[in-house]
C-alpha cells in the first residue's frame, strides 16, 4: 500500500514515522545543546521527545478505529538489489500500536523520573558531565524500540532488535568505571552484549531461513503463504520457529540465556525500569506474538516455547526468594514474569500474553522506580550522616564510613523502617508489590489469571509450573516489602532516610494508578484489549482453542496461594523476627529462611549456581582455549617457533650462506679480481705515458709504418 493510499483510508497514518523520529530529534538536540543547557532543560527535551512519540501512537490508535485491519505505510526505499526490494515501511495495526503506546507511555514517565534521579546519581558517582549523555541514550533506546515494533518486515525488525541491544550495552555500562575493581559495571554490560549476540544469531538464522523459504521478509507476504508451507515443508517452519525461540531467550531472558538480566542492574535505576518494563525484554514476547501464524502452524514449537516460559517462570521465582539486593529481587521477578508471557504466547494465548505485557509494564516500572527512590532515600540518609560527622571536630566516625566499600544502599538487610520516613514511596511500592503478587482487583491479578485460565485448557503442565511460580512471587514480594519498609531501621542511613522530590514521586503515583486500574483494560465482561488485539491476532486463535476468559476456580486458587505466600512472609519476617532479640544498627540480621530451608535457601541465594555452571561449562573452557590459542598456538608455536625460528631463523641462515660463501666468496672475488686486473693493466699502460711529444710522434710514425707494411705484405 502506497503512502497516498494509506492517507486515503483516513486518519493519521502518514504521521507514523514520527514515532521513531521524535526521539531521534530529542537525542540530536541534546547532543548539540546538552552541554549548554541546564539539567532540567536536557531532561525536558528528552521527555518531550518521548511524549511526542506517545502522542503519535495515540493518533495511530484513533486512526485504527476506522481501519481495524491495519495498514502498511511506506517510508523510503532501503535495499534494492536487482529484483530484491526491501523498503523501510511501517506496519500500523492493533498489535504494533499497543506496543507503541506501552513503550512511549511508560518510557515518558521513566524519562521524567530520571530528571530527578540522575541529578543525584551523577553527583554520587562524581561525574555530573555525563548527565546529557544519559538522556541521549534513553531517547536512542525509545527510537530503537519503536523501529522494532513498527517494522513491517523481519529485516527491519532485526534492525530495531540490534538497536535495543546496543542501547542496553551503553546504559548498563553507563558507569563503566564503577563496580567491583573499577570494571564491574563494564563486565556486566559486556555480559549482556555477548549473551544477546547468541540469541541474535538465532533470530538472524530464522530471518534468513524465512527469506530462503518465502522469498521475502514481509510479514503479510510470509503469513499468507504459511498454510501451504505448513503442509509442504513443516520441517523448515519448525527450524524457523525454534531458531526464533533462541532469539527470544536472549532478548526476553529465558532459559538458557537469562543470566545477563540480573547483571543489568549495574545501570542506573531508570535504565533497569526501561529495560525490564517497557523496552528490550518485551521484544521477544512481541516477536512471538507478531509471528503467531508461524507458531500456530507448528505445534511442537508452540509447546517448546510454552515449556521454556513455564520453567523460566518457576526457576527465576525461586531465585528471587533468596536475594538480598532490592533490584536483584525485581530482576529475577522480571525474568519470572516474562516466563508467564512467553508461556502464554507459546501456548497460543497471544492476547493473554500481551495483556500481561501491558500490565507488567505498569507495575514493574513502578517497582523499579520505587526501588530507585528507596536507594536514593537511604543514600540521602548516608550523606546526611557523613555531613553531620564532618562538622564535628574529633567526633567518632560512623560505622558506615567508606560507603563504597562497607555499606550497600541496595541491600535490604541495611533497610527496614522506611514506611514512616518514605511514606509516598512505601504506598506506591505496596501497590506495585500487590499487583505483582496477583491480588485482586489490581492489574496483575487479571492478566496473570487470564494466562493461568488459558493454561488449564492448552497446557496443564505449564499451568502447574506457573501456579507454583505465582505462589513464590507473592512470597518474595511480601518478603521484600517487609524487609524494606517494616520493623526497625537496621542501619543508621536507613534511620535517616529521606523522601525524594515530587519530580520522582509524581511519576510513581501515575504508575500506581495504572497498576490499580490497568486490569480493566481487559476486564472479563468488557474484553476491551481482547477485542482490540483480535483485529490482528484473532485468526490464529480462532483456528486453535477457544479463549478461556475468566475462570473463577483458577482465580480462587491463585488468590489463595498468593495470600498464603504473603501470610508466610508476614510470619517469618514480621512475627518471627520481632521475637528475636534486638540487633544493633549496622549489624545484619540473617534471613529466617536459612534456618528453615538450609541448603535449599543457600541454592536460592547463590542463584542455583547457574553462573558458576556456565563458567565451568562454557566460560572457563572458552578462556582456557583462548589462553591456549594465545599463549601456545599463537605465542609459542606461531610467533616463537614458526615466525622466530622457522621463518626468521631460516632467513638468517640463508642470508648467512648468501652473504659469506656466495657474496663474499664468489661475487666479491670476481669483482675484486676484475679490479685487480684493471689495476695491473693500468699500471702497465702507465709506463708508456712519458709526457714527451717526440716519443708520441715516434710512436705514431712507427704505427703508420707498421700499417703500411702490413698492407704491402698482404
Amino acid at each position: 500500500m502506497q503512502l497516498s493510499e494509506a492517507v486515503a483510508i483516513g486518519g493519521y497514518f502518514r504521521l507514523v514515522p514520527l514515532v521513531v523520529f521524535f526521539p531521534i530529534i530529542g537525542l540530536l538536540l541534546n547532543i548539540l545543546l546538552g552541554r549548554r543547557l541546564s539539567e532540567k532543560g536536557v531532561g525536558a527535551i528528552a521527555s518531550l521527545a518521548s511524549g511526542a512519540s506517545f502522542l503519535v501512537g495515540v493518533l495511530q490508535a484513533i486512526s485504527l478505529t476506522g481501519n481495524p485491519e491495519g495498514v502498511t505505510v511506506p517510508f523510503l526505499e532501503w535495499i534494492k538489489i536487482g529484483a530484491l526490494e526491501i523498503p523501510w515501511s511501517f506496519r500500523v495495526d492493533t498489535l504494533s500500536v499497543t506496543m507503541m503506546l506501552v513503550v512511549a507511555g511508560v518510557g515518558t514517565l521513566i524519562h521524567i523520573y530520571a530528571i530527578g534521579y540522575m541529578h543525584e546519581d551523577v553527583r554520587i558517582n562524581g561525574d555530573p558531565g555525563r548527565y546529557p549523555r544519559f538522556f541521549v541514550y534513553l531517547n536512542l533506546f525509545i527510537a530503537a524500540m519503536m523501529v522494532l515494533v513498527s517494522a513491517s518486515n523481519y529485516l527491519m525488525l532485526f534492525v530495531g532488535w540490534e538497536g535495543v541491544g546496543l542501547c542496553s550495552y551503553l546504559l548498563i555500562g553507563f558507569w563503566f568505571d564503577k563496580g567491583k575493581d573499577g570494571i564491574g559495571n563494564a563486565l556486566a554490560a559486556k555480559k549482556a552484549f555477548v549473551v544477546n549476540r547468541i540469541g541474535d544469531f538465532g533470530f538472524l538464522i530464522a530471518a534468513l531461513l524465512l527469506f530462503w523459504t518465502f522469498g521475502s521478509f514481509d510479514f503479510q507476504h510470509i503469513f499468507s503463504l504459511v498454510p501451504q508451507f505448513a503442509e509442504a515443508k513443516p520441517g523448515i517452519l519448525l527450524a524457523i520457529t525454534l531458531f526464533m525461540l533462541l532469539g527470544v531467550t536472549g532478548k526476553s531472558a529465558q532459559i538458557p540465556l537469562f543470566v545477563w538480566l540480573p547483571d543489568a542492574m549495574a545501570g542506573p535505576t531508570p535504565v533497569s525500569a526501561l529495560i525490564h518494563a517497557a523496552t528490550m525484554v518485551t521484544a521477544g514476547v512481541y516477536l512471538v506474538a507478531r509471528s503467531h501464524p508461524l507458531y500456530g502452524a507448528v505445534p511442537l514449537a508452540q509447546n517448546t516455547v510454552a515449556l521454556v516460559g513455564g520453567l523460566t517462570a518457576l526457576l527465576a521465582a525461586t531465585i528471587a526468594v533468596g536475594q538480598f539486593d532490592i533490584k536483584k529481587v525485581l530482576a529475577y521477578s522480571t525474568i519470572s514474569q516474562l516466563g508467564f508471557m512467553v508461556a502464554a504466547v507459546g501456548m497460543g494465548a497471544f492476547t493473554a500474553g500481551m495483556f500481561h505485557l501491558v500490565t507488567h509494564a505498569f507495575f514493574k516500572a513502578l517497582l523499579f522506580l520505587s526501588a530507585g527512590s528507596v536507594i536514593q532515600g537511604v543514600e540521602h540518609g548516608l550523606h546526611a550522616l557523613e555531613h553531620s560527622s564532618a562538622q564535628k571536630e574529633n567526633a567518632e566516625q560512623p560505622s558506615t564510613d567508606s560507603p563504597e566499600h562497607t555499606f550497600d544502599p541496595q541491600d535490604m538487610r541495611n533497610m527496614g523502617g522506611l514506611r514512616q520516613r518514605m511514606s509516598i514511596t512505601f504506598w506506591v511500592y505496596l501497590i506495585g508489590a500487590v499487583a505483582l503478587a496477583g491480588i485482586p482487583p489490581l492489574a496483575g491479578f487479571w492478566s496473570k489469571d487470564e494466562i493461568l485460565a488459558e493454561a488449564t485448557q492448552l497446557n496443564p503442565l505449564v499451568y502447574i509450573l506457573l501456579t507454583v511460580a505465582a505462589f513464590f512471587t507473592a512470597f518474595y514480594m511480601g518478603r521484600q516489602v517487609l524487609m524494606v519498609f517494616f520493623g526497625k531501621a537496621r542501619s543508621e542511613p536507613a534511620a535517616h532516610a529521606q523522601e525524594n522530590p515530587p519530580l520522582m514521586t509524581v511519576p510513581l503515583m501515575i504508575l500506581g494508578v495504572l497498576s490499580l486500574v490497568g486490569g480493566f483494560l481487559n476486564f472479563p465482561s468488557l474484553d476491551t484489549l481482547s477485542g482490540w488485539l483480535e483485529q490482528t491476532i484473532h485468526p490464529i486463535e480462532a483456528s486453535g482453542s477457544v479463549l478461556a476468559g475468566f475462570n473463577p476456580l483458577v482465580a480462587i486458587i491463585s488468590t489463595l496461594l498468593a495470600v498464603t505466600g504473603i501470610a508466610i512472609a508476614w510470619y517469618l519476617y514480621r512475627v518471627l523476627v520481632s521475637r528475636q532479640p534486638g540487633i544493633p544498627l549496622g549489624k545484619r540480621q540473617d534471613d529466617p529462611l536459612r534456618a528453615l530451608l538450609g541448603p535449599v535457601f543457600t541454592g536460592m541465594e547463590h542463584k542455583w549456581w547457574v553462573d558458576e555452571i556456565y563458567h565451568a561449562l562454557v566460560v572457563n573452557p572458552y578462556v582456557a582455549a583462548s589462553r591456549f590459542l594465545a599463549e601456545v598456538v599463537d605465542g609459542r608455536f606461531w610467533h616463537d617457533w614458526f615466525h622466530d625460528i622457522l621463518i626468521a631463523g631460516g632467513y638468517r641462515l640463508i642470508s648467512q650462506v648468501l652473504s659469506e660463501p656466495i657474496d663474499l666468496g664468489i661475487i666479491d672475488w670476481i669483482a675484486n679480481g676484475l679490479a685487480d686486473i684493471t689495476k695491473g693493466a693500468s699500471a702497465s699502460l702507465r709506463r708508456i705515458q712519458t709526457g714527451f711529444v717526440s716519443n708520441y710522434a715516434l710512436a705514431i710514425f712507427l704505427g703508420v709504418v707498421a700499417i703500411i707494411g702490413y698492407l704491402l705484405l698482404r
